[in-house]
Protein backbone atom coordinates (compact mmCIF):
# COMPACT_ATOMS: atom_id res chain seq x y z
CA UNK A 1 0.00 0.00 0.00
CA UNK A 2 1.48 3.37 -1.27
CA UNK A 3 -0.45 6.55 -1.04
CA UNK A 4 0.54 10.29 -2.51
CA UNK A 5 -0.84 13.95 -1.64
CA UNK A 6 -0.81 16.19 -4.49
CA UNK A 7 -0.91 19.54 -2.82
CA UNK A 8 -1.73 21.79 -6.18
CA UNK A 9 -2.49 25.13 -7.15
CA UNK A 10 -6.68 24.05 -7.73
CA UNK A 11 -7.04 21.03 -6.09
CA UNK A 12 -5.92 18.89 -3.55
CA UNK A 13 -5.76 15.41 -4.10
CA UNK A 14 -5.17 11.98 -2.27
CA UNK A 15 -4.42 8.59 -4.18
CA UNK A 16 -4.16 5.42 -2.18
CA UNK A 17 -2.82 2.39 -4.78
CA UNK A 18 -1.57 -1.27 -3.61
CA UNK A 19 1.17 -2.76 -5.62
CA UNK A 20 0.66 -6.30 -7.37
CA UNK A 21 3.54 -7.63 -9.53
CA UNK A 22 5.10 -4.12 -10.04
CA UNK A 23 2.14 -2.20 -11.32
CA UNK A 24 0.29 0.08 -9.11
CA UNK A 25 -3.39 -0.15 -8.68
CA UNK A 26 -5.82 2.37 -7.19
CA UNK A 27 -7.63 1.75 -4.28
CA UNK A 28 -8.99 4.79 -3.34
CA UNK A 29 -8.89 8.63 -4.31
CA UNK A 30 -10.34 11.61 -2.81
CA UNK A 31 -10.14 14.97 -4.38
CA UNK A 32 -10.87 18.64 -3.23
CA UNK A 33 -10.96 21.80 -5.27
CA UNK A 34 -9.32 23.90 -2.70
CA UNK A 35 -7.44 26.21 -5.86
CA UNK A 36 -4.96 27.32 -3.25
CA UNK A 37 -3.53 29.47 -6.20
CA UNK A 38 -6.92 31.72 -5.87
CA UNK A 39 -5.88 32.72 -1.99
CA UNK A 40 -2.32 34.02 -3.27
CA UNK A 41 -2.35 37.43 -3.40
CA UNK A 42 -0.14 40.36 -5.32
CA UNK A 43 1.92 40.39 -2.15
CA UNK A 44 2.31 36.40 -2.42
CA UNK A 45 0.67 36.25 0.85
CA UNK A 46 -1.75 33.46 1.00
CA UNK A 47 -5.15 34.55 2.61
CA UNK A 48 -6.46 33.23 5.98
CA UNK A 49 -9.93 31.78 4.30
CA UNK A 50 -7.93 29.70 2.04
CA UNK A 51 -5.54 28.62 4.56
CA UNK A 52 -8.37 27.16 6.53
CA UNK A 53 -9.94 25.37 3.75
CA UNK A 54 -7.06 23.94 2.54
CA UNK A 55 -6.30 22.92 6.48
CA UNK A 56 -9.74 21.29 6.19
CA UNK A 57 -9.39 19.56 3.74
CA UNK A 58 -6.00 18.26 4.78
CA UNK A 59 -7.68 17.00 8.42
CA UNK A 60 -10.04 14.87 5.74
CA UNK A 61 -6.37 13.81 4.29
CA UNK A 62 -5.31 13.08 7.38
CA UNK A 63 -7.66 10.89 8.83
CA UNK A 64 -7.75 8.31 5.47
CA UNK A 65 -3.91 8.12 6.15
CA UNK A 66 -3.75 7.02 9.72
CA UNK A 67 -2.06 3.66 10.04
CA UNK A 68 -0.06 4.48 7.23
CA UNK A 69 4.06 4.34 7.75
CA UNK A 70 6.05 7.19 6.61
CA UNK A 71 7.74 5.16 3.90
CA UNK A 72 4.13 4.46 2.40
CA UNK A 73 3.43 8.21 2.16
CA UNK A 74 4.70 11.07 -0.25
CA UNK A 75 3.13 14.85 0.23
CA UNK A 76 4.19 17.11 -2.36
CA UNK A 77 3.30 20.93 -2.73
CA UNK A 78 4.18 22.75 -6.05
CA UNK A 79 3.41 26.22 -7.55
CA UNK A 80 1.78 28.23 -4.86
CA UNK A 81 3.89 27.09 -2.02
CA UNK A 82 6.51 27.58 -3.96
CA UNK A 83 6.22 30.81 -3.94
CA UNK A 84 4.02 31.63 -1.08
CA UNK A 85 5.94 34.27 1.92
CA UNK A 86 3.74 32.65 4.76
CA UNK A 87 3.75 28.98 3.24
CA UNK A 88 6.50 28.03 6.05
CA UNK A 89 3.83 28.79 8.89
CA UNK A 90 1.19 27.30 6.86
CA UNK A 91 3.33 23.98 5.77
CA UNK A 92 3.62 23.38 9.90
CA UNK A 93 0.08 23.26 10.11
CA UNK A 94 -0.67 21.27 7.37
CA UNK A 95 1.82 18.99 8.47
CA UNK A 96 0.29 18.60 11.95
CA UNK A 97 -3.09 17.65 10.33
CA UNK A 98 -1.95 14.98 7.66
CA UNK A 99 0.66 13.23 10.04
CA UNK A 100 3.51 13.22 7.81
CA UNK A 101 5.57 15.72 6.18
CA UNK A 102 5.53 18.03 3.27
CA UNK A 103 8.09 17.84 0.37
CA UNK A 104 8.10 21.26 -1.92
CA UNK A 105 9.16 20.10 -5.11
CA UNK A 106 10.76 22.66 -7.71
CA UNK A 107 9.11 23.34 -11.31
CA UNK A 108 11.56 20.83 -13.19
CA UNK A 109 11.46 18.33 -10.41
CA UNK A 110 7.68 18.43 -10.63
CA UNK A 111 7.74 18.33 -14.34
CA UNK A 112 9.89 14.58 -14.03
CA UNK A 113 7.55 12.85 -12.10
CA UNK A 114 4.56 14.33 -14.02
CA UNK A 115 6.58 12.40 -17.12
CA UNK A 116 6.83 9.45 -14.77
CA UNK A 117 3.47 9.13 -14.69
CA UNK A 118 2.25 10.00 -17.86
CA UNK A 119 4.61 7.43 -19.25
CA UNK A 120 3.41 4.76 -16.73
CA UNK A 121 -0.24 5.30 -18.55
CA UNK A 122 0.88 4.89 -22.05
CA UNK A 123 2.01 2.28 -24.65
CA UNK A 124 5.78 1.59 -24.03
CA UNK A 125 6.75 2.79 -27.38
CA UNK A 126 10.06 4.34 -28.41
CA UNK A 127 9.12 7.95 -29.92
CA UNK A 128 9.54 10.97 -28.33
CA UNK A 129 7.09 12.70 -26.39
CA UNK A 130 5.76 15.64 -25.91
CA UNK A 131 4.10 16.13 -22.11
CA UNK A 132 2.40 19.11 -20.97
CA UNK A 133 0.30 19.51 -18.02
CA UNK A 134 -1.13 22.63 -17.14
CA UNK A 135 -1.53 23.18 -13.56
CA UNK A 136 -3.31 25.69 -11.45
CA UNK A 137 0.03 27.92 -11.12
CA UNK A 138 2.37 26.76 -13.07
CA UNK A 139 2.67 24.80 -16.89
CA UNK A 140 5.33 21.78 -17.08
CA UNK A 141 6.62 21.24 -20.18
CA UNK A 142 8.76 17.96 -20.75
CA UNK A 143 10.23 15.73 -23.85
CA UNK A 144 10.93 12.36 -23.08
CA UNK A 145 11.10 8.61 -24.22
CA UNK A 146 9.66 5.57 -22.75
CA UNK A 147 10.38 6.39 -18.89
CA UNK A 148 12.48 8.68 -19.49
CA UNK A 149 12.42 12.57 -19.13
CA UNK A 150 15.49 14.28 -21.23
CA UNK A 151 14.50 17.77 -21.15
CA UNK A 152 12.17 19.33 -18.46
CA UNK A 153 10.95 22.85 -17.98
CA UNK A 154 8.11 24.75 -15.73
CA UNK A 155 6.19 28.01 -16.77
CA UNK A 156 4.18 30.19 -14.63
CA UNK A 157 1.06 29.66 -16.59
CA UNK A 158 -1.79 28.42 -14.71
CA UNK A 159 -5.21 27.94 -15.01
CA UNK A 160 -5.75 29.81 -12.01
CA UNK A 161 -3.46 32.62 -12.45
CA UNK A 162 -4.06 32.98 -15.44
CA UNK A 163 -8.36 33.00 -14.79
CA UNK A 164 -7.89 35.64 -11.95
CA UNK A 165 -5.34 38.14 -13.90
CA UNK A 166 -7.49 38.36 -17.71
CA UNK A 167 -11.30 37.30 -16.45
CA UNK A 168 -11.03 38.87 -13.07
CA UNK A 169 -15.34 38.94 -12.77
CA UNK A 170 -15.94 36.29 -15.18
CA UNK A 171 -16.34 38.27 -18.46
CA UNK A 172 -15.34 36.66 -21.69
CA UNK A 173 -14.52 39.00 -24.29
CA UNK A 174 -12.09 38.92 -27.11
CA UNK A 175 -9.49 41.29 -25.71
CA UNK A 176 -9.45 39.03 -22.44
CA UNK A 177 -8.79 35.71 -24.30
CA UNK A 178 -6.33 37.77 -26.71
CA UNK A 179 -4.32 39.45 -24.44
CA UNK A 180 -4.10 35.89 -21.91
CA UNK A 181 -3.28 33.69 -25.43
CA UNK A 182 -0.31 36.53 -26.02
CA UNK A 183 0.77 36.22 -22.64
CA UNK A 184 0.82 32.65 -23.08
CA UNK A 185 3.13 32.36 -26.20
CA UNK A 186 5.14 35.30 -24.72
CA UNK A 187 6.55 32.90 -21.65
CA UNK A 188 6.08 29.71 -24.00
CA UNK A 189 8.66 31.53 -26.46
CA UNK A 190 11.57 31.68 -24.01
CA UNK A 191 11.35 27.22 -24.18
CA UNK A 192 10.60 27.03 -27.81
CA UNK A 193 13.82 26.35 -29.27
CA UNK A 194 14.65 23.09 -27.30
CA UNK A 195 10.69 22.06 -27.97
CA UNK A 196 10.17 22.55 -31.62
CA UNK A 197 8.01 19.71 -33.44
CA UNK A 198 11.37 18.38 -34.88
CA UNK A 199 12.50 17.62 -31.32
CA UNK A 200 9.53 14.97 -30.69
CA UNK A 201 6.82 13.26 -32.14
CA UNK A 202 3.67 12.49 -30.25
CA UNK A 203 2.14 15.58 -28.49
CA UNK A 204 0.70 14.48 -25.36
CA UNK A 205 -1.63 16.36 -22.44
CA UNK A 206 -1.81 15.22 -18.16
CA UNK A 207 -4.03 16.66 -15.79
CA UNK A 208 -7.60 18.12 -15.08
CA UNK A 209 -6.81 21.14 -18.36
CA UNK A 210 -5.89 18.75 -20.73
CA UNK A 211 -8.68 15.98 -19.73
CA UNK A 212 -11.64 18.64 -19.58
CA UNK A 213 -10.82 19.97 -22.80
CA UNK A 214 -10.59 16.82 -24.45
CA UNK A 215 -14.25 15.60 -23.04
CA UNK A 216 -15.38 19.14 -24.02
CA UNK A 217 -14.35 19.15 -27.70
CA UNK A 218 -15.25 15.32 -28.02
CA UNK A 219 -18.84 15.14 -25.96
CA UNK A 220 -19.92 18.55 -28.08
CA UNK A 221 -18.52 17.60 -31.16
CA UNK A 222 -15.90 19.94 -31.81
CA UNK A 223 -13.37 17.11 -32.90
CA UNK A 224 -13.80 13.56 -32.90
CA UNK A 225 -10.99 12.99 -30.77
CA UNK A 226 -8.08 14.45 -28.84
CA UNK A 227 -7.41 18.22 -28.61
CA UNK A 228 -7.10 20.38 -32.22
CA UNK A 229 -6.56 23.52 -32.52
CA UNK A 230 -9.83 23.88 -34.77
CA UNK A 231 -11.89 22.46 -31.93
CA UNK A 232 -10.50 24.38 -29.06
CA UNK A 233 -10.92 27.89 -31.38
CA UNK A 234 -14.64 26.00 -31.59
CA UNK A 235 -14.85 26.14 -27.71
CA UNK A 236 -13.42 29.79 -27.52
CA UNK A 237 -16.32 31.45 -29.51
CA UNK A 238 -18.63 29.34 -27.87
CA UNK A 239 -17.68 31.00 -24.68
CA UNK A 240 -17.02 34.32 -25.97
CA UNK A 241 -20.96 33.68 -27.43
CA UNK A 242 -22.19 33.02 -23.87
CA UNK A 243 -20.88 36.19 -22.88
CA UNK A 244 -19.72 35.17 -19.75
CA UNK A 245 -18.33 32.64 -17.09
CA UNK A 246 -21.89 32.20 -15.49
CA UNK A 247 -23.31 31.32 -18.58
CA UNK A 248 -21.05 28.63 -19.65
CA UNK A 249 -22.87 25.06 -19.78
CA UNK A 250 -21.26 22.58 -21.44
CA UNK A 251 -21.54 19.07 -22.31
CA UNK A 252 -18.57 16.90 -20.42
CA UNK A 253 -17.80 20.52 -18.18
CA UNK A 254 -17.79 19.86 -14.37
CA UNK A 255 -19.02 22.78 -12.03
CA UNK A 256 -15.86 22.99 -10.32
CA UNK A 257 -13.72 23.19 -13.51
CA UNK A 258 -15.52 26.42 -15.06
CA UNK A 259 -14.39 29.00 -12.95
CA UNK A 260 -10.45 28.14 -14.26
CA UNK A 261 -11.67 27.07 -18.23
CA UNK A 262 -11.12 30.43 -19.72
CA UNK A 263 -7.69 30.42 -18.58
CA UNK A 264 -6.69 27.22 -18.88
CA UNK A 265 -8.13 26.72 -23.15
CA UNK A 266 -6.26 30.61 -23.33
CA UNK A 267 -3.05 28.49 -22.41
CA UNK A 268 -3.61 25.60 -24.19
CA UNK A 269 -4.18 27.76 -27.32
CA UNK A 270 -0.89 29.59 -27.13
CA UNK A 271 1.17 26.18 -27.01
CA UNK A 272 -0.30 24.91 -29.78
CA UNK A 273 0.26 28.17 -31.67
CA UNK A 274 3.73 28.73 -30.28
CA UNK A 275 5.12 25.20 -30.83
CA UNK A 276 3.58 24.18 -33.80
CA UNK A 277 1.37 21.63 -31.94
CA UNK A 278 -1.49 20.23 -34.81
CA UNK A 279 -3.26 17.32 -32.26
CA UNK A 280 -2.73 16.46 -28.57
CA UNK A 281 -3.90 13.29 -26.95
CA UNK A 282 -4.40 13.25 -23.34
CA UNK A 283 -2.57 10.55 -20.52
CA UNK A 284 -4.61 9.56 -17.58
CA UNK A 285 -0.97 9.44 -15.37
CA UNK A 286 0.29 12.80 -13.44
CA UNK A 287 2.18 13.96 -11.02
CA UNK A 288 0.24 11.99 -8.00
CA UNK A 289 1.00 8.88 -10.16
CA UNK A 290 4.69 9.99 -10.68
CA UNK A 291 5.34 10.38 -7.14
CA UNK A 292 3.95 7.16 -6.61
CA UNK A 293 5.89 5.45 -8.89
CA UNK A 294 9.08 7.92 -7.61
CA UNK A 295 8.14 6.46 -4.22
CA UNK A 296 7.87 2.54 -4.93
CA UNK A 297 11.46 3.42 -6.73
CA UNK A 298 12.63 4.39 -3.34
CA UNK A 299 11.49 1.47 -1.83
CA UNK A 300 13.23 -0.97 -4.27
CA UNK A 301 16.79 1.08 -3.91
CA UNK A 302 16.10 2.92 -7.39
CA UNK A 303 16.06 6.15 -5.71
CA UNK A 304 16.29 8.72 -8.64
CA UNK A 305 18.36 10.61 -5.60
CA UNK A 306 21.59 8.56 -5.32
CA UNK A 307 21.47 8.77 -9.23
CA UNK A 308 21.42 12.50 -8.76
CA UNK A 309 23.92 12.27 -6.83
CA UNK A 310 26.19 10.32 -8.98
CA UNK A 311 25.48 12.87 -11.87
CA UNK A 312 26.78 15.67 -10.08
CA UNK A 313 30.42 13.60 -8.42
CA UNK A 314 30.91 13.17 -12.27
CA UNK A 315 29.58 16.99 -13.46
CA UNK A 316 31.78 18.47 -10.43
CA UNK A 317 34.52 16.32 -10.81
CA UNK A 318 34.93 15.05 -7.34
CA UNK A 319 37.79 13.39 -6.17
CA UNK A 320 36.30 10.08 -5.41
CA UNK A 321 38.99 8.76 -3.33
CA UNK A 322 38.77 11.41 -1.14
CA UNK A 323 35.06 11.76 -0.48
CA UNK A 324 35.00 7.73 -0.08
CA UNK A 325 37.38 7.92 2.39
CA UNK A 326 35.69 11.30 4.39
CA UNK A 327 31.81 9.37 3.68
CA UNK A 328 33.11 6.15 5.47
CA UNK A 329 34.38 7.99 8.49
CA UNK A 330 31.28 10.65 8.71
CA UNK A 331 29.01 8.11 8.23
CA UNK A 332 30.68 5.97 11.25
CA UNK A 333 31.16 8.77 13.62
CA UNK A 334 27.49 9.96 12.50
CA UNK A 335 26.34 5.91 13.83
CA UNK A 336 27.78 6.68 16.90
CA UNK A 337 26.67 10.09 17.90
CA UNK A 338 23.27 8.94 17.41
CA UNK A 339 23.40 5.40 18.86
CA UNK A 340 19.47 4.18 19.22
CA UNK A 341 18.40 7.37 17.56
CA UNK A 342 19.53 6.92 14.37
CA UNK A 343 16.80 8.12 11.38
CA UNK A 344 17.76 6.22 7.79
CA UNK A 345 16.83 9.70 6.77
CA UNK A 346 18.95 12.01 7.92
CA UNK A 347 21.51 8.96 7.23
CA UNK A 348 21.85 9.21 3.76
CA UNK A 349 21.60 13.12 3.50
CA UNK A 350 24.41 12.74 5.41
CA UNK A 351 26.07 10.14 3.00
CA UNK A 352 25.02 12.28 -0.04
CA UNK A 353 26.66 15.48 1.39
CA UNK A 354 29.89 13.59 2.54
CA UNK A 355 30.05 12.82 -1.02
CA UNK A 356 29.34 16.26 -2.25
CA UNK A 357 30.62 18.48 -0.07
CA UNK A 358 33.95 19.36 -2.29
CA UNK A 359 31.35 19.74 -5.64
CA UNK A 360 32.33 23.74 -4.90
CA UNK A 361 35.96 23.57 -5.87
CA UNK A 362 35.17 22.95 -9.37
CA UNK A 363 34.10 27.24 -8.82
CA UNK A 364 37.57 28.48 -6.61
CA UNK A 365 39.26 27.08 -3.90
CA UNK A 366 38.68 29.83 -1.64
CA UNK A 367 35.16 29.22 0.46
CA UNK A 368 34.67 26.20 -1.83
CA UNK A 369 32.35 25.34 0.97
CA UNK A 370 29.95 27.96 -0.04
CA UNK A 371 29.53 27.25 -3.51
CA UNK A 372 29.21 23.83 -2.87
CA UNK A 373 25.94 24.79 -0.54
CA UNK A 374 25.13 27.32 -2.76
CA UNK A 375 25.15 24.51 -5.64
CA UNK A 376 22.86 22.29 -3.72
CA UNK A 377 20.61 24.42 -2.16
CA UNK A 378 19.49 25.84 -5.77
CA UNK A 379 20.41 23.74 -8.22
CA UNK A 380 17.54 21.43 -10.26
CA UNK A 381 18.22 18.06 -8.57
CA UNK A 382 15.98 15.22 -9.81
CA UNK A 383 14.28 13.68 -6.67
CA UNK A 384 14.93 16.12 -4.09
CA UNK A 385 12.72 17.74 -2.48
CA UNK A 386 13.30 21.83 -1.45
CA UNK A 387 13.85 20.52 2.25
CA UNK A 388 16.40 18.19 1.74
CA UNK A 389 18.32 20.27 -0.46
CA UNK A 390 17.99 23.11 2.23
CA UNK A 391 19.54 20.05 4.51
CA UNK A 392 22.15 19.32 2.40
CA UNK A 393 23.39 22.40 1.73
CA UNK A 394 23.40 23.35 5.48
CA UNK A 395 25.36 20.11 6.41
CA UNK A 396 28.02 20.96 3.54
CA UNK A 397 28.06 24.61 4.47
CA UNK A 398 29.28 23.89 8.24
CA UNK A 399 31.22 21.55 7.32
CA UNK A 400 34.48 23.65 6.92
CA UNK A 401 35.43 27.44 8.35
CA UNK A 402 33.65 29.65 11.18
CA UNK A 403 30.46 28.11 12.95
CA UNK A 404 28.74 31.12 13.41
CA UNK A 405 27.77 31.60 9.76
CA UNK A 406 25.57 28.42 10.11
CA UNK A 407 24.04 29.22 13.81
CA UNK A 408 20.92 31.06 12.64
CA UNK A 409 19.97 28.26 10.23
CA UNK A 410 20.52 25.01 12.23
CA UNK A 411 17.58 24.37 14.97
CA UNK A 412 17.62 20.61 14.76
CA UNK A 413 19.90 18.68 16.83
CA UNK A 414 20.21 15.67 14.19
CA UNK A 415 21.24 18.35 11.69
CA UNK A 416 24.25 19.49 14.28
CA UNK A 417 24.95 15.55 14.39
CA UNK A 418 25.74 15.37 11.00
CA UNK A 419 27.69 18.57 10.83
CA UNK A 420 29.88 17.74 13.56
CA UNK A 421 30.62 14.28 11.72
CA UNK A 422 31.09 15.92 8.68
CA UNK A 423 33.84 18.48 10.12
CA UNK A 424 35.69 15.96 11.84
CA UNK A 425 35.56 13.25 9.20
CA UNK A 426 37.37 16.25 6.91
CA UNK A 427 39.56 17.20 9.52
CA UNK A 428 40.99 13.78 9.86
CA UNK A 429 41.67 13.32 6.05
CA UNK A 430 43.06 16.83 5.56
CA UNK A 431 46.44 15.33 3.95
CA UNK A 432 43.94 13.62 1.43
CA UNK A 433 45.76 10.87 2.15
CA UNK A 434 45.22 7.25 4.00
CA UNK A 435 45.97 7.91 7.29
CA UNK A 436 46.31 6.03 10.26
CA UNK A 437 42.97 6.52 12.62
CA UNK A 438 43.14 6.55 16.45
CA UNK A 439 41.95 3.39 17.66
CA UNK A 440 39.90 4.82 20.35
CA UNK A 441 38.49 7.24 17.94
CA UNK A 442 34.61 7.44 19.15
CA UNK A 443 31.91 10.69 18.94
CA UNK A 444 29.41 10.66 21.47
CA UNK A 445 26.49 13.08 22.61
CA UNK A 446 27.18 15.35 25.60
CA UNK A 447 25.73 17.77 27.61
CA UNK A 448 24.83 21.18 25.57
CA UNK A 449 27.01 19.73 22.60
CA UNK A 450 29.69 16.61 22.22
CA UNK A 451 32.14 14.51 23.62
CA UNK A 452 34.89 13.06 21.00
CA UNK A 453 37.46 10.65 22.39
CA UNK A 454 40.77 10.19 21.23
CA UNK A 455 43.80 8.09 22.07
CA UNK A 456 46.35 10.88 23.64
CA UNK A 457 49.64 8.97 21.80
CA UNK A 458 47.82 9.54 18.63
CA UNK A 459 47.47 13.14 19.54
CA UNK A 460 51.19 13.52 20.43
CA UNK A 461 52.06 11.66 17.06
CA UNK A 462 49.82 13.94 14.81
CA UNK A 463 50.36 17.20 16.06
CA UNK A 464 49.07 19.54 13.24
CA UNK A 465 45.74 16.75 13.80
CA UNK A 466 46.02 17.31 16.96
CA UNK A 467 46.02 21.60 16.70
CA UNK A 468 43.62 21.56 14.19
CA UNK A 469 41.21 19.56 16.93
CA UNK A 470 41.92 22.27 19.55
CA UNK A 471 40.84 24.95 17.29
CA UNK A 472 37.65 22.57 16.41
CA UNK A 473 37.18 22.94 20.04
CA UNK A 474 37.25 26.80 20.09
CA UNK A 475 35.02 27.24 16.95
CA UNK A 476 31.88 24.88 18.77
CA UNK A 477 32.75 27.51 22.05
CA UNK A 478 32.61 30.51 19.94
CA UNK A 479 28.68 29.57 19.39
CA UNK A 480 27.93 28.35 22.56
CA UNK A 481 28.42 24.51 22.22
CA UNK A 482 30.67 21.67 23.90
CA UNK A 483 32.86 20.16 21.27
CA UNK A 484 34.91 18.17 24.85
CA UNK A 485 37.93 16.54 24.04
CA UNK A 486 38.40 13.61 25.85
CA UNK A 487 41.72 12.10 25.93
CA UNK A 488 42.43 7.92 26.16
Amino acid sequence: MLATVDLGSNSFRLQISRLVDDQLYTLDALKDTVRLGAGLGSDKVLDTDTQERALACLARFGERLRGFAPGQVRVVGTNTLRVAKNAPAFIERAEALLGFPIEIIAGREEARLIYLGAAHSLPATRERRLVVDIGGGSTEFIIGSQYRALVTESLPLGCVSFSLRFFPDGKLGKSQFRDATLAARNEIQRIRQSFRPEEWQLAVGTSGTARSLRDILEINDYTSADITLEGMTQLRQEMLRRGHVKNVVLNGLKADRAPVLPGGLAIMIGIFEELGVSKMTVAEGALRDGVLYDLLGRQREHDMRETTVSQFCRRYHVDAEQTKRVTWLAESLFRKVCGEDLDQDWLKLLIWGARLHEIGLSIAHTAYHKHSAYILQYADMPGFSKREQNSLGQIVLGHRGDMGKILPYVDDQTLWRAIVSLRIAVLFYRSRNEVALPPALDLKPHARGFALTVDSGWLGANPLTASAIRQEVSQWKNIGYLLELQQV
